[in-house]
């Protein structure tokens, strides 16, 4: 498994236990997530206290650079300095940083193969399923919507077991009129409101958690297109 999913396991027994308890994917997506939010509370105040402790040194960090542009020497130990006697690091909001990407990418990989992370099928039966029913393609997300769309659609498959068939064709994809495991793509499809709705809603996060931290102003161009930049990759997701 590709570390980056190396979350994937945890959170997909979280969302089976969730499963088994409401049986509903639309739903339980939203239980999962509400959960996965409440758990990082405190990682997300950690994280802001970081932002804001990186304003507070942003003055004295940009002064200590001016005064010792032409002493690279100087001007490394005086940030040094810096951050031995306020406690400063500046490195501090990484792990926060990137304890976020791994919990995302474990979210992405559960929603991705839900056939095998919340049914417990498998990946060399779904593939053997996926081939004997003709479904191409090579990518995960589109290989198990189509062999759950296919189920649903009263599709028999010999390479599933009786009991692994029975909980494809109960599984309860139906959330408000849409099917939760359809793919949006680029297409004017109804499932095209989720991605817009999750747009709206991080740019409008991360707009106030900007305000609030007071690092608008501080940031500086590059940093303010990485950010937006990491937003639609998430939007993307």
């Amino acid at each position: 498994m590709n570390f980056f999913y190396i979350l994937a396991w945890p959170l997909g027994y979280v969302m089976e236990l969730i499963y088994n308890i409401i049986p509903n994917y639309g739903w339980d997506l939203i239980l999962f997530t509400l959960l996965i939010r409440l758990l990082s509370i405190p990682l997300s105040l950690k994280q802001q206290k970081n932002m804001v402790r990186m304003t507070a040194f942003q003055p004295m960090i940009e002064e200590i650079q001016k005064k010792y542009a032409k002493d690279r020497e100087k001007q490394n130990e005086e940030l040094m300095r810096l951050q031995q006697e306020y406690g400063y690091n500046p490195m501090s909001g990484c792990l926060p940083m990137i304890l976020n990407m791994l919990v995302l990418f474990g979210i992405i990989e559960v929603v991705y193969r839900p056939g095998q992370y919340i049914l417990g099928i498998p990946v060399s039966v779904i593939n053997a399923a996926a081939e004997e029913l003709s479904i191409g393609g090579t990518s995960a997300t589109y290989i198990q919507s189509e062999l759950i769309r296919l189920i649903h659609d009263g599709a028999t498959c010999s390479a599933l077991s009786a009991e692994q068939l029975a909980s494809l064709q109960n599984f309860n994809t139906t959330f408000l009129g849409f099917d939760m495991v359809g793919t949006a793509g680029f297409r004017l499809t109804p499932l095209v409101v989720f991605p817009i709705l999750a747009a709206a809603t991080m740019f409008l996060s991360y707009g106030i958690s900007q305000k609030l931290s007071g690092m608008g102003s501080q940031m500086q161009g590059s940093m303010k297109v990485t950010m937006w930049v990491m937003n639609l990759m998430f939007v993307w997701f």
